[in-house]
């Protein structure tokens, strides 16, 4: 008997994640409107088909620009999503009948994770809506967006395990030992006191304290350091243990 092949389309999906100046991670997410005038827009994760002349790393590049107006950001492809069930909902259903013609099975995703500074301008050229979501209200999301997000912090738990410095992708120039304090608890499934924190970062000397304290803050003023990645790289330090 012959084979049923799927009729599918391949798309790429991005996850963004940035550390806010209220000490939060948080999301990017983009307004995914309805199909047709009755159905409600909805929040989702960028994402774009592949062009015919595209590789799959291209068009998550440009789908992040099109997003952040960003060129260079850490990006790195993480899972492929390809259950039949993707489009479960009858929402999502009939967005894709509607979407794309003639009519498709799946969507098969290739998901990219990816670090932004929150203090970056994000000036989309694609999408009307762009709105950073913390990680912790995120809302329920069409197909299964809401997996991809859960997926990638499994993949950036390996990323901190094998590299410490991608966590400063996250952070400004100039941060306090608090704010990587409280997005290394918000990254790690490890959890540490803040006490034995400042310990281990106190013998670390890729992070450099400065001449600069906090200013116009309701609590102790707390000193800024800044991570030097010369330093680091010399020293090929890994992840706090």
């Amino acid at each position: 008997m012959k084979p049923n092949f799927i009729h599918t389309y391949v798309s790429v999906d991005c996850v963004v994640f940035g550390f806010d100046h209220e000490n939060q991670l948080n999301i990017l997410l983009v307004q995914k409107h309805g199909a047709n005038s009755q159905e409600k827009s909805q929040r989702k994760l960028p994402g774009s088909l592949i062009f015919s002349h595209e590789d799959v790393d291209d068009a998550a590049q440009r789908v992040l620009h099109e997003l952040t107006g960003i060129k260079k950001m850490v990006l790195k492809q993480f899972k492929c999503f390809a259950d039949p069930n993707r489009a479960s909902s009858k929402a999502d259903i009939n967005w894709m009948a509607q979407e794309y013609q003639p009519n498709i099975d799946r969507i098969i995703t290739v998901a990219y994770l990816s670090l932004c500074k929150i203090d970056h301008k994000i000036n989309s050229s694609k999408y009307d809506t762009v709105d950073w979501f913390p990680i912790n209200r995120v809302p329920e999301l069409p197909f299964d967006h809401n997996k991809i997000i859960t997926e990638s912090f499994v993949e950036i738990r390996k990323w901190i395990e094998s590299d410490f410095s991608i966590i400063f992708q996250l952070l400004p120039k100039k941060f306090t030992i608090r704010q990587l304090f409280q997005l290394y608890n918000a990254l790690s499934e490890k959890q540490i006191d803040i006490k034995n924190f400042h310990k281990k970062i106190a013998a670390f000397d890729y992070i450099i304290a400065l001449d600069e304290i906090e200013t116009n803050v309701a609590h102790r003023a707390a000193r800024y350091y800044k991570f030097d990645p010369k330093i680091y790289k010399k020293n090929n330090t890994k992840l706090i243990k």
